[in-house]
């Protein structure tokens, strides 16, 4: 069955055909954003059901969360996993776990969303930037080592796009007591150095938002060998009550971040497709990277031997010396030809943000930025050369598991067209 965003024999024909001006191809692909670009289905709705007409939707007394957290468990070879209301809560039901001291330090990247920076201030600990690889746009043991201090307590690593970071190496630099958390929310089923992602600190957090690998609308879960990293989380995110212990009671300051059945049963449902989803994306982005690869001043992501991608979206490096315009133009061009895309990916660095800027967070106190260094709240541009090179070059074209060859044969011949074309100017 023919792909319905390919372009049969005769348009291609009179797109091509010499002296004719004719527009390009609008091109439909498919949306991570609705059913187009999505794997639901009955399965998703089979479990709902079966939740329904149980009457609990509670993730305390149901059987669908507990399915969900011992499958994670299983998927990511660890002891413990929870699952929690949104990735931003798996990030804070994380760093509450480390039980971190006002001012306490916590190394981050400033390409991340906000979701994965506002719990460290939340925990009244100081987010430290750290620079980033210019070409992969993820932060190392170098750029780590050079934003460590005394105060940090601990590093968080986020792997982009569905492509490792350096995850291994950042890890055997970190002085004992420094705990390590993963991002791995872009990167399901990714691998580093031949493990992985998620395998290599202290906990991983992942998210089941729209646009993820698997979707449950919003969600996150964390997973874990530590006992007590594990058993601190699942109490935060149950407002400090430990759910089935002996003589139970709010033991510390946290908040109500669980999920609930309905959530995890489309996420159960979601699980049974993510290895074919995964296979699905990696086919189709290796097809993209295949149709690229005599693109000039297109550069497509750096994958290290032994490692293994498995693209939530494709950032391709656009170099403005040989594309005119750069990302940018890229960009619009492609919009005229139904192709979306992110120059920039976000659009400042997190450390530009009004919260950090301005250092706005509880009225007018600006805590707990009044606990921080000079060092550890200096943003000068010089400090981050990685982070704007990277940010200037970067584009994101969007990718799911319901693409088609088709499709990435489409999106290569629009790339490909687009670059010469800003290229003829």
């Amino acid at each position: 069955m023919m792909a319905r965003s390919e372009i049969t024999g005769p348009e291609r024909a009179r797109e091509q055909a010499p002296g004719r001006d004719v527009e390009p191809e609008v091109l439909r692909l498919p949306s991570d954003q609705d059913a187009s670009g999505r794997s639901l289905g009955v399965e998703e709705t089979d479990r709902l059901h079966a939740v329904i007409a149980s009457g609990v939707l509670t993730a305390t007394k149901g059987v669908q969360t507990r399915e969900l957290e011992a499958r994670v468990a299983a998927l990511t070879g660890r002891r413990h996993a929870l699952a929690c209301s949104s990735g931003s809560a798996a990030v804070h039901a994380a760093i509450a776990a480390l039980d971190l001291e006002p001012g306490d330090e916590v190394v981050t990247t400033p390409i991340t969303d906000m979701g994965a920076l506002a719990p460290i201030l939340y925990q009244g600990a100081i987010p430290v930037f750290a620079d980033v690889d210019r070409d992969t746009g993820m932060v190392t043991a170098e750029t780590v080592a050079a934003a460590r201090t005394d105060r940090t307590r601990a590093v968080v690593v986020t792997h982009l796009f569905g492509v490792a970071a350096t995850v291994d190496t950042i890890a055997a630099s970190l002085p004992t007591g420094t705990a390590l958390v993963e991002d791995c929310a872009q990167a399901y089923l990714t691998r580093r150095a031949g493990r992985l992602v998620g395998t290599f600190g202290i906990g991983a957090c992942f998210s089941t938002q729209q646009g993820k690998h698997i979707t449950t609308g919003e969600g996150g879960l964390v997973a874990s060998d530590d006992d007590a990293f594990a058993r601190r989380a699942r109490v935060f995110v149950n407002k400090g009550w430990p759910y089935g212990e002996a003589d139970p009671d709010h033991e510390f300051l946290a908040l109500n971040y669980r999920t609930t059945e309905l959530q995890s049963a489309v996420a159960n449902a979601q699980l049974d497709k993510l290895v074919a989803g995964v296979e699905r994306r990696q086919s189709t982005v290796a097809r993209f990277a295949a149709g690229l690869a005599d693109v000039p001043g297109i550069t497509f992501p750096r994958v290290d031997p032994g490692d293994i991608a498995t693209w939530w979206k494709v950032p391709l490096l656009v170099d403005a010396d040989v594309v005119p315009g750069g990302p940018r133009a890229v960009a619009t061009a492609l919009a005229a030809r139904g192709v979306a895309s992110a120059p920039r990916y976000i659009q400042k660095p997190a450390f530009e943000c009004r919260v950090f800027r301005d250092q706005r967070t509880f009225g007018a106190s600006r805590w707990p930025f009044t606990l921080a260094s000079p060092d550890a709240v200096d943003y000068s541009p010089e400090r981050f050369a990685g982070t704007y090179s990277y940010l200037e070059r970067v584009l994101v074209i969007p990718w799911n598991e319901r693409y088609e060859p088709a499709h990435a044969d489409a999106v290569a011949a629009a790339v490909a067209a687009v670059v010469e074309a800003l290229g003829r100017g």
